[in-house]
């Protein structure tokens, strides 16, 4: 199981992927890359903060890029603009194009396989790594982390939400679609003790092979909501028929997904400046809201984190 999400995201974000990215990548928010006269993400131009340009070490300005490894695609995360061809979107890239942008230089994505990334910056391959990365005791031995969100598991029910479903007790004596073998199937466990006390009957939890099968037992009514990762719900709540699908349950006690944990851009120990740079820099970005309009764009505006942390894992 990939420890990158609580769970990573499988066919239904990647089937929201093939059929619907390249309309939601095409709506004008697209990213006018850095090195351009105007540097423009989701909408919003950004303009170069000269003394965080300074903080930055020696080779990075020399270069002009910050290396960035990156896992393609996990969505909303990564993705192809278009199948087939290279060209990369989605929401760790837009944000690593305001982060070049912020400190005039360019983060330079290059796909890697996900277990291959930190001992690829360990190797001096790369830089940085923006790939949805879990930030854990484990890998802040060999990586820091500057934490750019908090992602766990989502809910997401049929369009308009008709069974009116707020959180996870709202699950209790309903039928719950949920991919076997995830932490999302464990979580709805773990839940069963609390719905028995207080008399509201246990989720009857419908198994699936693969997220997308669970969304069709969703869209038929077969069950009243499913849990996957939360950002994989909030992007095929956005993308799968236009929007006119699903929606994503919002819970104000859980913003970034239930058992939340934070995720962070992974930089090599021998570039501490670029650590700190890059964390000033995603505070200056969530200050004047560029983060909430990127996330926005995904479907996924409640993972952001308000601060810029680092090394804030919870494990």
């Amino acid at each position: 199981m990939n420890t990158r999400l609580p769970r990573r995201v499988s066919a239904a974000a990647a089937a929201a992927l093939t059929l619907t990215a390249l309309s939601a990548c095409g709506d004008g928010d697209d990213v006018t890359p850095t090195g351009a006269s105007k540097v423009s993400v989701a909408g919003v131009e950004i303009k170069q903060d000269q003394a965080l340009h300074d903080r930055l070490p020696d080779q990075i300005k020399k270069a002009g890029k910050v290396r960035v490894a990156t896992d393609v695609p996990y969505p909303p995360f990564e993705m192809f603009v278009k199948e087939g061809e290279s060209e990369l979107t989605g929401l760790d890239h837009d944000l690593g194009q305001a982060l070049g942008a912020k400190l005039g230089v360019d983060f330079a994505f290059t796909p890697q396989k996900f277990d291959g990334i930190v001992p690829a910056i360990q190797a001096g391959k790369f830089d940085a790594a923006m790939s949805a990365i879990t930030d854990n005791k484990e890998r802040q031995q060999v990586v820091d982390f500057v934490d750019y969100s908090r992602s766990g598991s989502g809910i997401l029910v049929a369009d308009g939400n008709p069974a009116k479903i707020a959180d996870l007790d709202g699950l209790c004596g309903q039928k719950v679609a949920v991919q076997a073998a995830t932490n999302q199937l464990e979580l709805l466990k773990s839940r069963q003790k609390a719905c028995s006390a207080a008399g509201k009957g246990k989720i009857d939890i419908q198994t699936f092979p693969k997220d997308s099968d669970a969304q069709l037992a969703l869209r038929s009514g077969k069950v009243v909501a499913q849990v996957l990762t939360k950002p994989a719900a909030g992007w095929v709540a956005k993308t799968a028929d236009d929007g006119k699908a699903f929606d994503l349950v919002e819970d104000p006690a859980a913003p970034g997904g239930y058992n939340a944990s934070p995720n962070g851009i992974a930089v090599s120990k021998r570039l501490p400046e670029l650590t700190d740079a890059i964390q000033k820099a995603l505070q200056a970005l969530l200050n004047d809201g560029t983060v909430a309009k990127i996330y926005g764009k995904y479907g996924v505006a409640s993972i952001a984190v308000e601060e810029a942390t680092r090394n804030a894992a919870v494990d």
